[in-house]
C-alpha cells in the first residue's frame, strides 16, 4: 500500500490549474533525496532530442506533459486500478542532457538511470526523441538482456544516418541488441508503417528474431490476438515497454517529428497498453511528443494518459 505522502493532489483540495507542476501532481522526490528508498516507480523526464534526424522539439515534452497530465485523477476508469494506493510513486524530475554532445548525454542518462536502478525504483520516462531509450536500457539491463513490445510506426532498428552516424532516433534498438541488452527473440515491434528507403531493418529484424507486427496485420488480427502473441513472446521474464507516440495516427496525435498515418485511433492507443496485463515490466517509455507541432496540447494529453495505463500496468504486475 502507498505511503500517504506519496498520494498525488487531489482537484478537490487544489484547483489542477493551480501549484506547482509534477507528473499526475505527485510529490518530487529527487534520486539524492534520502526517501528515494521508498519509492516503488520514479515518473522521469528525458528533456531531449539530439538524436532527431528532420523535425525536432520532443526536448520540450517533459514540461508540457507534465502540465497535461494534471487532469490525471486516481482510479482508472476501464480498469478500477487506482496505481497511487497500490504503489509509491514520485516525480523524479528531469535528466540533465548536454545539448551540444550526443556522447555525455548519453552516458549522462545512463548514469541517472543506473542511480534509479540501484535505488530499486522502476523507471517511466517521459521523453524526448527514441534514442532516449538507449541509455536507459544500459542501466536496467545491467544484469542481462531484456525483453521488449514497442509500439511505433518505424522499428528503430537501423544501422546508421549519414555517413556512419550510429546514435539516433532511428536507431536504438539496433545498439542495444548489439550490446546485448535486449535479447532479440523476446522483442516484438507493432504497428510498422509507412515509405522506407530500404528493407535493412526488416532484414535487420529476420536474422536476429525479432517479431515485426506491420500496421496491416495489426488491424487484421485485432488488438487481442496480436496481444496475446506478443505476451507469448516476451514471456514472464523482465520485459521494457517502449511506446512512440507516432505509434497512434496523426489525426489525434499530430504533434510529433516523424507522423505516419494509418495508424490506431486513440481508443486503440490504450487498449493496447491494457492487454499488457500481467507482464513483468521493468521500466517504459513515452517518447517523441513534439510540443511545437501541436500547441494545443492534445497529443501530450494523449500521451500522459498513455503514461497512466502504463503505470496501471507497472502496478498490477505487483499483484500478479
Amino acid at each position: 500500500m502507498s505511503n500517504a505522502f506519496y498520494q498525488p493532489v487531489s482537484g478537490m483540495d487544489l484547483p489542477r490549474f493551480a501549484g506547482v507542476a509534477t507528473f499526475m501532481r505527485l510529490p518530487h522526490v529527487s534520486p539524492d533525496d534520502p526517501r528515494i528508498g521508498e519509492v516503488d516507480i520514479g515518473l522521469i523526464g528525458a528533456p531531449w532530442d539530439s538524436g532527431t534526424t528532420n523535425r525536432p522539439g520532443p526536448r520540450h515534452a517533459p514540461r508540457q506533459l507534465r502540465d497535461l497530465s494534471t487532469m490525471i485523477r486516481a482510479q482508472n476508469g476501464a480498469t478500477g486500478v487506482r496505481p497511487f494506493e497500490r504503489a509509491n510513486c514520485a516525480d523524479l524530475g528531469d535528466v540533465g542532457p548536454n545539448p551540444a554532445d550526443v556522447m555525455d548525454s548519453l552516458t549522462r542518462f545512463t548514469d541517472f538511470y543506473s542511480r534509479v536502478r540501484r535505488a530499486s525504483v522502476r523507471p517511466l520516462t517521459a521523453g524526448g526523441d527514441h534514442l532516449c531509450s538507449l541509455p536507459i536500457l544500459r542501466a536496467l539491463a545491467a544484469d542481462g538482456p531484456l525483453g521488449m513490445i514497442h509500439f511505433d510506426s518505424h522499428t528503430d532498428l537501423f544501422h546508421s544516418y549519414f555517413d556512419g552516424c550510429m546514435y539516433t532516433h532511428g536507431t536504438p534498438f539496433r545498439r542495444a541488441i548489439e550490446e546485448g541488452l535486449l535479447d532479440p527473440t523476446r522483442v516484438v515491434q507493432i504497428g510498422i508503417r509507412g515509405t522506407t528507403y530500404d528493407r535493412e531493418d526488416r532484414d535487420f529484424a529476420d536474422s536476429v528474431g525479432v517479431r515485426v507486427v506491420p500496421i496491416e496485420e495489426f488491424f487484421a488480427r485485432g488488438i487481442d490476438d496480436v496481444m496475446a502473441e506478443a505476451r507469448q513472446i516476451v514471456g514472464d521474464r523482465p520485459t521494457y515497454v517502449s511506446y512512440d507516440i507516432d505509434f497512434v495516427d496523426p489525426a489525434f496525435a499530430p504533434g510529433t517529428g516523424t507522423p505516419e498515418v494509418g495508424g490506431p485511433n486513440s481508443f486503440e492507443a490504450l487498449e493496447v497498453v491494457r492487454a499488457l496485463a500481467g507482464l513483468d515490466i521493468a521500466g517504459a517509455d513515452m517518447v517523441e511528443v513534439s510540443p511545437p507541432f501541436d500547441p494545443t496540447g492534445a497529443t501530450a494529453w494523449l500521451g500522459v494518459s498513455i503514461m497512466f495505463e502504463l503505470l496501471c500496468m507497472m502496478v498490477s504486475a505487483d499483484d500478479a
